[in-house]
């Protein structure tokens, strides 16, 4: 089976502490605020950003807390 780039972003997610997770919070919203290079750059960006919502709050709805 091929493994897919977003499976591995959500395994990946499912690793970290939340100190990491906010470390991969600050880099994305970096990558936000960044002056636009070309437009294609930007509608890849958009894309990938949302991609990333999707999955992170797929994600969130799997999640449970435990002590």
């Amino acid at each position: 089976m091929k493994h897919s780039p977003k499976l591995a972003i959500v395994q990946s997610l499912d690793a970290m502490d939340q100190v990491q997770m906010e470390e991969v919070l600050q880099y994305i919203k970096g990558l936000l605020n960044q002056p636009v290079r070309n437009p294609d750059y930007q509608s890849f960006k958009r894309e990938a950003m949302k991609e990333i919502r999707q999955a992170l709050r797929k994600n969130k709805q799997g999640l449970q807390l435990t002590a």
